[in-house]
């Protein structure tokens, strides 16, 4: 077991890449993004946008799916209504003829703006208070 273990140990490390090394292509980057501020703040920002908009794409994609499903049930309904008619739906509905002058009489008939009879309207800070 514990030969395994040297082993695993051996083969994790590697002493061909010492830390030297890696401080060195962590200098050579931190050299690029204050050479080219576009890898350091561009390219994050792209790349955020693009692949935002792609998931956003996949997630709206089933709701639209389910809006074109809904409109063409309505669609069927529609056509199945119209092919059991003989004029088709838009015959069937006729709207009644609507008139301002008439709808001004219907009113003046129910309410009477001549006669009225004054109303207090109590506040509400009137009905919390008690009388002495």
């Amino acid at each position: 077991m514990t030969s395994n273990a040297a082993i695993d140990s051996r083969k994790k490390t590697n002493p061909s890449v010492s830390p030297k090394s890696i401080l060195n292509s962590a200098s050579k980057f931190s050299g690029w993004s204050r050479k080219s501020p576009f890898l350091r703040y561009g390219l994050p920002l792209v790349s955020l946008t693009v692949f935002g908009a792609v998931g956003l794409a996949h997630l709206i994609k089933g709701s639209k799916e389910v809006t074109k499903e809904k409109d063409n049930i309505e669609w069927e309904l529609l056509e199945t209504t119209k092919a059991l008619t003989r004029t088709g739906p838009m015959e069937g509905y006729k709207p009644k003829k609507f008139s301002l002058e008439e709808e001004l009489k219907m009113l003046q008939e129910r309410i009477d703006i001549y006669h009225y009879e004054y109303r207090k309207i109590p506040r509400p800070q009137e009905g919390k208070r008690k009388k002495p």
